[in-house]
Formats: C-alpha cells, sequence, structure tokens
C-alpha cells in the first residue's frame, strides 16, 4: 500500500545574529530599512550581513514498505520526525527528495481541522472530506448518519465548524477520517484533545478499520495504546529509522535507547526556559531511583520509584513544602498530588538539603507520565516549580500483574499508593 525509497525533508532555519528575538513596530521596520539604504549608500562595496540560515533535515534518507491490512505504529522522542513523516506520507508537504508511492485513499488526521473548512458546517465539510477522498455523493449519504452518530455533534451539524470546541473538531474529524472508507488511515497524536471515553471509542474504532483489511500508520507517545492496536512499529531518531521491526521489538529497542540518555538534572534545571517561582528556594538536582538506587525513568509496573532531591535555601523561608504531581503522558489529566512538609513555622535551614520520596505498592498502568516538582508554603507561595524534565516517567509491563487492581480503560493509569520521607542517609544505607 505505501512505498517510500530514499526520503528526505530539510527545512532551513533563520538564526537572529543580535541577542533575541524582539517584538518591531512599524517605526522600528522604517529605521532599519533606512539604515540599511545609508549604509548601501556610503559603502556601496560592502554587503549588509543577514540572518544566519541553517539547514534542518527532519527526514533523512527513510525507506520502508507497508502492506495491505498492516497497522503501523510510529514511535520516538519529540522532534524525531514522526508528524513531519506523516504529513509528506499525507501529502500536505512535500519530500525535499525520494519517492513515495500509495496505492490507495488517504484519509490524514494529523491536527485538529485538518481537512476542514472553518467556514463551513459541519454537514458540509462531511461531505468536502468525501469529495476530496474521491467518493460519490451517494457513498457519503450511505456513511452520513454511522459518521454522526459516532462524532456525537448532531446537535451542532450546521453550525460553522469554526464555532466548534477542539474536542467537536476532532470528533467529528475522526469520525470523517475512519468511516469514508480510506484504504490508508493516518492518525497522528491529536486523539490526545478528545476526552477518554471518545479516545477508546477511536482505538476500537481503528481495530475495527484495521480488521477489515485497511491499512492504518499511528502515532502516538501513548505506548499502551501503541501495543494494543499495533503489529509493527518504526523507530525513528533524528530523521532516521532506528528500527523497524514488531512492535514489542521496537518499543523494547525505544526504551533501551532512552536508558541510554545521559540526564543532567541540575543543569536542566538551571536552564529550564518555564522555571518560575520567586527564588529563595531552588532545586539544584532531581534524580529518580529504581529499587537498586540506579538512575532510570522507567520502572517496571509495581516497583518502587525513588525521588532524589536536591534543594538549597538562599533566604529565610516560614514554612517549606514539597509537591509532587503526576500527569498522563498522553492527555495531561492529573493522575495524583503528594505533598510533603519539609520544615514548620521555624525558619527553613540554609544551604543544601536532599531528600528522598519513596511511592510504594503503586499501581501504575504502563505508559508515560509526566512530572511536575513545587517548592513553596502553605499559603501556595511558589518558590520553585520544575515541570519540563527532558524525559517522562515511564511504566513498563513485565511483571505479571493479574493481582493488581487495575482501571479498565488502558488510556489511563488508575494510581494508588504509599508516599515516605526518608533521609539521604537512609537511602545510603
Amino acid at each position: 500500500m505505501i512505498q517510500v525509497e530514499n526520503l528526505s525533508k530539510k527545512y532551513v532555519i533563520g538564526h537572529q545574529q543580535h541577542g533575541g528575538y524582539r517584538y518591531k513596530a512599524l517605526r522600528d521596520v522604517i529605521a532599519d530599512g533606512i539604515k540599511k539604504a545609508s549604509k548601501k549608500f556610503i559603502q556601496p562595496g560592502q554587503s549588509l550581513s543577514l540572518p544566519n540560515k541553517e539547514d534542518f533535515w527532519a527526514l533523512k534518507n527513510i525507506s520502508f514498505e507497508i502492506k495491505r491490512g498492516e497497522v503501523v505504529g510510529i514511535i520516538g522522542r519529540n522532534g524525531a520526525g514522526k508528524s513531519t513523516l506523516l504529513k509528506v506520507l499525507s501529502r500536505i508537504t512535500e519530500p525535499t527528495t525520494g519517492k513515495i508511492r500509495l496505492n490507495g485513499r488517504v484519509a490524514s488526521l494529523l491536527e485538529v481541522g485538518t481537512g476542514f473548512h472553518p467556514e463551513l458546517t459541519g454537514r458540509e465539510n462531511i461531505f468536502l472530506n468525501g469529495a476530496i477522498l474521491g467518493m460519490s455523493r451517494s457513498e457519503i449519504n450511505r456513511k452520513f448518519d454511522e459518521i454522526v452518530d459516532f462524532s456525537e455533534v448532531a446537535k451542532f451539524l450546521d453550525t460553522p465548524v469554526k464555532r466548534y470546541s477542539s474536542g467537536m473538531y476532532v470528533r467529528l474529524a475522526f469520525a470523517v477520517a475512519a468511516h469514508l472508507e480510506p484504504e490508508i488511515l493516518v492518525v497522528d497524536e491529536v486523539l490526545a484533545v478528545g476526552d477518554i471515553a471518545f479516545q477508546k471509542k477511536c482505538l476500537g474504532k481503528m481495530e475495527t478499520v484495521s480488521g477489515e483489511g485497511r491499512t492504518i500508520l499511528f502515532v502516538s507517545h501513548n505506548m499502551q495504546a501503541i501495543r494494543n492496536l499495533c503489529t509493527r512499529g518504526i523507530l525513528l531518531d533524528k530523521g532516521e529509522i532506528i528500527a523497524d521491526e514488531s512492535i514489542e521489538a521496537s518499543l523494547n529497542t525505544y526504551h533501551q535507547s532512552l536508558r541510554n540518555l545521559q540526564f543532567n538534572v541540575s543543569t536542566g534545571v538551571k536552564n529550564s526556559s518555564s522555571r518560575r517561582g520567586e527564588g529563595q528556594v531552588r532545586f539544584t538536582e532531581i534524580t529518580l531511583l529504581d529499587n537498586n538506587n540506579n538512575e532510570t525513568f522507567h520502572f517496571p509496573m509495581g516497583d518502587k520509584i525513588r525521588f532524589k532531591l536536591s534543594y538549597q535555601v538562599f533566604s529565610e523561608v516560614k514554612e517549606l513544602g514539597l509537591l509532587i504531581r503526576l500527569r498522563s503522558g498522553t492527555t495531561g489529566e492529573p493522575i495524583t498530588s503528594d505533598f510533603h512538609h519539609l520544615s514548620s513555622k521555624e525558619s527553613a535551614n540554609y544551604g543544601k538539603e536532599t531528600i528522598v520520596i519513596e511511592w510504594t505498592n503503586n499501581n501504575l498502568l504502563p505508559g508515560e507520565y509526566l512530572l511536575y516538582f513545587w517548592l513553596g508554603n502553605s499559603t501556595t507561595q511558589a518558590y520553585d516549580v520544575v515541570d519540563d524534565l527532558t524525559h517522562p516517567l515511564v511504566v513498563n509491563a513485565n511483571i505479571d500483574t493479574s493481582s493488581k487492581n487495575l482501571h479498565p480503560s488502558s488510556l489511563l493509569g488508575f494510581f494508588s499508593m504509599e508516599s515516605h520521607l526518608l533521609s539521604d542517609q537512609t537511602l545510603s544505607n
């Protein structure tokens, strides 16, 4: 169904020569133009300096074939080239080099509103998308009621889609893409916009579509959804194919590559662009540890999770508390919050401190989870906030989970745990 030969995609990135970006008003543009013109007049032999440019290869010499009826997961870290690959395959963007052969109609769901005209109603966009896919009016009419029922937007069918919420947009877009019988269905992480019930509904529909012999390409950071739906995985890293094998083998390769990443939290924390807080107390190091006190982001389901946290007190604070919050890596929804008092109303000690928070008896489902760390006081005054670690917490399904109290949904982890505040000395012992 899909043949890709030596596919590459290049973008040109511009860089500012002098500092960062500064907003320019009309007067600034006019002034810059006069300066450039005067410089040419005074020194005609000199060329004006332009912002530096850099070639960025989002995809590099990718080749693969996908057969009819295969369900293929495209996996990799952020920036690996997954979305670029799908955009090229969907003919949204042109490849720089290489060849693509698609033997069938392609329906894509890459971003909220892809393929929809905002001024047209939901009803009109259903027929527009069907026409783009090459379907006759009678074929679209035959599927129309199924699309409307699945999307759950019947009440707003004659409303322009520009007035839809992002969730309504995605529900209708997915319903159209899945029901208008494309031979190839391409779905990006856009399903994360919908609610949990609709995500499960979409995954069920994709299973039905694959059972009908149609081909699916699926990009998601929800490893459990990838594992449940796909039979084959293509792992991308920096625009290149690292693995193309069974889904389990590809996921194992992916997780192993993440384990091999060098993780320097203290450097990442200092350079964080989203770092916020008043600064009386600051994190200096954040480390995740397994049962053997090895640094890792990957934990077997049911294992202890330890957070070794170092911080420094720079000025007097009356109270000090620590909050660790866990969110779904797919939907962003909160899973749990864990709060600890680190000092009473007496002043916290100046200087550096290290503590260990241990989570035991947890039953996180396999998947990726985002971490949020907060230092502050009981009046919600924030001293330091870190919520952009270089890697999510990953739970792997490599132990017997038959005795675990699991949530029926495979999309969210139903989480319970015991939390303990340990000293750094306790950990070393």
